[in-house]
């Protein structure tokens, strides 16, 4: 990805260390802008002359004095800036703004460094970046991956180091998807935190101001800097007092979809990247436990398929009757939808919405926070050009819900498929959690995520493809499992119950150990331990490889305890494939290193016929006298 101009903090640093001036990144702002003159992610910018002479204002004032000194932004081009036009993405309804948003001055008055303003999918109606007349926006990694929207040129900003973060609109999910899909955080507040006072409205009853940036932190702070109740803004809501401070990760009880409420669209990269978030966020939390995700997708379902399309009209429809040709056929035909809607239908849809919350505040009382995929699978441009409605909704399926509910919501990134795209995770909870979302979110994106692709060339190309971890097609995933999945074992039909079936046995490459970890039974776990590929110490362990559905992929490795983890596992051919690991610290002085034996089965039987008590359980030909051994309380893997 390209190198980032800076965080709040970096900036902060160099300021206060006289290491840098306003004056001097305003330079380096205007270099990055015309490095990439052409490109549809500005719509408009500020002029040089205007951007030195803020600087030079912000030169002459202590840095101690203003929280955002110097940082640099974007707003969306449907959000208000003085003497700017704004124009939603849609050049004949463009106006010229006589003040600033009440969200902008806030940010302008903490001393933030206005750039310009944002590309976007026209009036804000879309989830992809390509309804524009202004451009189609590609996605930071290229390979005519769609950037998201509709705050698509925001996101792009962010993402290829031009500006520290920048403001986004969300309401349908059009601060996260976008920020899924270039590697960064969007923040989503709850609705009225951020005031939507001179915000050209999509819904206005749902209608959010949104934050990306490249971290949780930045992005924190920019909410707490933004945030106020304005007279202007009858939306508006301040964060109750009790809200301010944050719950600590590990006093939580996180909800996960279950199994059969999860749809990747055949995608499995985007299930394995989930399956490997959830697991990562296991170790984090208090309790997990599986919720129902019906309820929150028939909320969502609401927004395009019932009356709240209607109030997308509200304020467009004169504009679009006189108007017809000056706006893009797509969002012509979604808006023109609000037409099929009466009062009744309103108050009907009103109804239903009110019995979908009941149901859902219902698992709140369950759980704190609920993990989704931010999208289930990705497109190209091309591919969103064939069918741009269908599409679009498939990109919106975990995100239309989050406002109808009245639900606060952060995005993170979540490493990379196995053929270079990227995963996202969004954490949601119900409104006024915002603190306590984005101090997880935080600690998730600072945990180690085993990502597929590490790093991406300076351009912005995608990762490397790592072949064989997905078969083709990408409905089913591969698993390399080594000990009490394998076939006959007594987990084994953890995976014939979800439909997996027997790719083969093979080993690993010579870079792991196998240790066998005492359990309260006496039979013992096994745990594969990757070793340092510089020393002769690694052996090759025999696995079986087991073709799961995709769509199964997350509700199986759920399940999984500590200190096993899912990550890349390299066979002896080069291959890498998913597979259980066992975290190094589980493999201490009281475990057995049974590598010699070259696997689990092998292990099994050469104790079996010494008769060894470490393994008195072991009856050859029946599985069935296998019992479950625990670790740390949990069945083991």
């Amino acid at each position: 990805m390209p190198e980032r101009i800076g965080s709040i903090s970096e900036l902060r640093s160099a300021y206060r260390e006289h290491r840098l001036t306003p004056v001097d990144l305003t330079e380096t702002v205007l270099e990055g802008l015309a490095g990439r003159a052409g490109e549809p992610v500005w719509i408009s910018t500020v002029s040089p002359d205007d951007l030195r002479a803020r600087a030079a204002v912000l030169a002459d004032t202590d840095p101690q004095t203003l929280p955002l000194y110097g940082i640099p932004f974007a707003v969306k081009d449907n959000i208000d800036v003085a003497g700017m036009v704004t124009t939603a993405g849609c050049p004949d309804f463009g106006y010229r703004a006589t003040e600033d948003a009440p969200v902008v001055r806030r940010l302008l008055d903490a001393g933030a460094l206005l750039v310009g303003k944002t590309n976007l999918d026209q009036f804000a109606t879309g989830l992809t970046g390509s309804r524009s007349p202004y451009g189609s926006v590609e996605s930071v990694f290229g390979g005519g991956l769609v950037s998201g929207g509709s705050s698509s040129g925001s996101a792009v900003a962010v993402a290829t180091g031009q500006v520290t973060f920048a403001l986004g609109t969300d309401t349908a999910g059009s601060g996260r998807v976008p920020a899924a899909l270039n590697g960064i955080v969007g923040l989503k507040p709850t609705r009225g935190l951020l005031s939507t006072a001179g915000v050209v409205p999509a819904c206005r009853s749902l209608d959010c101001v949104s934050v990306f940036a490249t971290d949780v932190a930045d992005a924190t702070e920019v909410l707490h800097a933004a945030r106020a109740v304005t007279t202007a803004d009858p939306w508006g809501r301040p964060l109750p007092a009790a809200s301010l401070a944050s719950r600590a990760p590990e006093t939580l009880r996180l909800g996960v979809p279950r199994t059969a409420d999860l749809e990747f669209f055949g995608d499995a990269g985007q299930a394995v990247r989930f399956a490997a978030g959830v697991h990562r966020l296991r170790d984090l939390v208090d309790t997990v436990r599986q919720v129902p995700l019906a309820p929150f997708l028939a909320a969502g379902d609401l927004l395009y398929q019932g009356p709240w399309v209607a109030e997308r009209l509200a304020g467009l429809d004169d504009f679009l009757r006189t108007h017809p040709e000056s706006v893009l056929p797509v969002t012509r035909t979604v808006l023109k939808t609000g037409r099929r809607y009466d009062a009744v239908d309103a108050f009907r849809g009103r109804h239903r919405l009110r019995e979908l919350r009941a149901e859902v505040d219902r698992w709140w009382q369950e759980m704190d926070v609920l993990v989704v995929p931010t999208v289930g699978t990705t497109f190209t441009l091309a591919e969103v050009a064939e069918d741009p409605i269908g599409r679009n909704a498939v990109l919106g399926r975990y995100t239309q819900f989050a406002n109808l509910l009245d639900l606060a919501a952060v995005t993170v990134p979540n490493g990379f498929t196995a053929d270079g795209r990227p995963a996202s995770l969004t954490l949601v909870g119900p409104a006024f959690s915002d603190t306590t979302l984005a101090r997880l979110a935080a600690a998730c994106a600072g945990a180690d995520a085993h990502p597929v692709a590490e790093s991406t060339s300076g351009n912005g190309a995608a990762p490397p493809i790592r072949g064989g971890g997905v078969p083709a097609g990408r409905r089913e995933v591969l698993i390399a499992v080594v000990g009490r999945h394998l076939s006959g074992e007594s987990r084994n039909t953890d995976l014939t119950d979800l439909g997996a079936t027997l790719a083969g046995t093979t080993r690993t490459a010579p870079l792991y150990r196998l240790y066998r970890m005492p359990t309260p039974d006496g039979e013992g776990l096994p745990g594969l331990v990757r070793v340092a590929s510089a020393t002769p110490d690694g052996h090759g362990i025999e696995v079986e490889l087991w073709s799961l559905p995709a769509s199964a992929v997350g509700g199986f490795l759920a399940g999984v305890p500590a200190p096993l983890s899912l990550g890349w596992v390299r066979l002896h051919d080069g291959r890498h494939v998913l597979g259980f690991l066992c975290e190094a610290y589980a493999a201490g002085p009281e475990a057995e290193d049974i590598s010699a034996t070259g696997g689990w089965r092998a292990y099994r039987r050469l104790t079996c016929k010494e008769g060894s008590p470490a393994n008195a359980s072991c009856i050859a030909g029946d599985p069935s006298s296998h019992r479950r051994p625990t670790v740390n309380g949990g069945d083991a893997a």
